[in-house]
């Protein structure tokens, strides 16, 4: 709390100037978090050294420039499209959703999807699965951790009028699945190193979750932005999703449920 205390105060003599001077509320959005994420990066690595000791607190939080994180964030890539492509393939196969060709340019779509999804998940991982699960992980237990994190991940992307948050209530159940799957999924790439002095454990890399939400983010943005799929209202909107959000419905629920029984299986694995 103190930390957000912090970031807000250095943050309102930037963002007050630009809700002023913008005419355009998509950017004036645009640039306020641009320049609260890039505070965020300068804050965070100070208040790692002056808090925590922690002189390289990017790597602590699993944010790392090798080979392998990248792997991973491909491997999360492809994990992430192919599984919102899997959903509406099943959706379409029960005659819920039909396809049709791209609306607009689709590799100017694919390219621009690409780069707001890259983006976003970078962004949101970082400070969710990166910072505030670390934050948690000092003082609470693995599981008290994961779950409090899950469901600050939800209440922050569902900050919305009461009557909105009424209406697209199911679209809650499955943000905590997704902040829990991410959450495992950094934890199955958790190891130890045992050196001459002690047991080092590494609390698991962001390339993976990183990916996986870049690719729900691109597929999302190729399917709706790219005008692929259509609702064909066979079922009720809480079977498809309401407001054709996938998260918001029973299908989209079903299977963020079978990947988190995975994700959750595979990170206990890693940790035996």
């Amino acid at each position: 709390m103190a930390f957000l205390l912090l970031l807000g105060i250095i943050w309102l003599p930037f963002a007050i100037p630009i809700a002023l001077w913008s005419r355009d509320p998509n950017q004036t959005t645009i640039w306020a978090m641009l320049v609260l994420f890039v505070e965020f990066l300068l804050l965070v690595r100070w208040w790692g050294r002056q808090i925590h000791h922690e002189r390289q607190v990017f790597q602590t939080y699993g944010l790392t420039l090798n080979r392998i994180s990248l792997v991973e964030g491909l491997q999360g890539l492809g994990w992430g499209t192919a599984s919102l492509l899997l959903l509406f393939l099943v959706q379409s196969l029960a005659g819920w959703v039909s396809w049709r060709p791209p609306q607009v340019s689709f590799g100017q779509i694919m390219l621009e999807g690409l780069l707001v999804a890259l983006g976003v998940g970078l962004a949101e991982e970082l400070v969710f699965r990166g910072w505030i699960l670390d934050e948690l992980q000092r003082d609470y237990s693995p599981g008290v951790a994961l779950w409090a994190n899950s469901g600050v991940f939800a209440a922050l992307h569902f900050i919305k009028p009461l009557p909105e948050i009424i209406r697209t209530f199911p679209q809650f159940p499955g943000l905590v699945l997704l902040g829990a799957i991410l959450v495992w999924m950094k934890r199955s790439t958790r190891s130890q190193q045992r050196t001459a002095v002690k047991l080092i454990t590494h609390n698991g890399r962001l390339g993976l979750p990183i990916g996986f939400h870049a690719g729900l983010v691109w597929g999302y943005y190729l399917l709706k932005v790219g005008g692929l799929v259509t609702l064909t209202n066979r079922v009720p909107a809480w079977v498809t999703g309401i407001d054709e959000n996938p998260l918001a419905g029973l299908v989209g629920l079903l299977f963020l449920a079978s990947l988190a029984i995975y994700w959750r299986r595979r990170s206990a694995k890693s940790w035996a």
